[in-house]
């Protein structure tokens, strides 16, 4: 038997503003995912981003208590163009979510930021720089 990763998943504080979060960078979850206390929407490849109300949680995990601040955990997401990586970034900033890092030309060769789910969870927003952007 092997065990095959399936799922990535975050215990979120508000379902609503994190279904709605998530939606906006692109993860399909279902209509009315925002008044459920678990959501999943399935990603390419197969796996599932699973979200989970800290209620939730408790009643298959009695006793659970979250942990004292968010950051814990990072998602990365892969955009076609440096210029994708800037828009999306400043849509989801004047949509009200934190940015934790401006995008910009990191060494390594990606145009990289980092902006927070409402958990404080960072989503990192990365491309290749090409010739032309460097």
């Amino acid at each position: 038997m092997t065990a095959r990763f399936n799922a990535i998943g975050l215990v979120v504080s508000d379902m609503a503003a994190s279904v709605t979060f998530y939606r906006r960078i692109g993860f399909a979850f279902p209509e009315g995912a925002d008044t459920q206390p678990h959501a999943e929407a399935e990603l390419p490849g197969g796996i599932r981003l699973l979200l989970d109300t800290e209620e939730s949680v408790r009643s298959f995990h009695p006793g659970w208590q979250p942990t004292a601040g968010g950051g814990r955990h990072s998602l990365a997401l892969l955009c076609d163009a440096p210029e994708e990586v800037d828009a999306l970034y400043e849509e989801l900033t004047g949509a009200g979510c934190h940015g934790e890092l401006k995008p910009w030309n990191a060494d390594w060769g990606q145009r990289y930021a980092v902006v927070n789910d409402p958990d404080g969870n960072g989503v990192d927003l990365f491309a290749p720089l090409t010739s032309q952007s460097q």
